[in-house]
């Protein structure tokens, strides 16, 4: 959910920045926005890990029945 909130916040600073000529606010929306994509790829990866490790399981599990 925070990646959610992070990409968001980060697009509206970039808009802001932009309106607004401000290069710094539109960086640290660039920098937000990053941030959530980032999250976003770390939950992805912990989801296919878990669901590796659940895989895994059961097949071993089949094996030695």
């Amino acid at each position: 959910m925070g990646e959610i909130i992070d990409k968001t916040k980060g697009k509206i600073k970039q808009a802001v920045g932009d309106l607004t000529g401000n290069k710094e606010l539109k960086q640290k929306g660039e920098n937000d926005e990053l941030k959530g994509k980032l999250e976003g790829a770390v939950e992805d990866v912990k989801h296919a890990v878990k669901g590796a490790v659940k895989d895994a399981k059961h097949a071993i599990k089949e094996v030695t029945k």
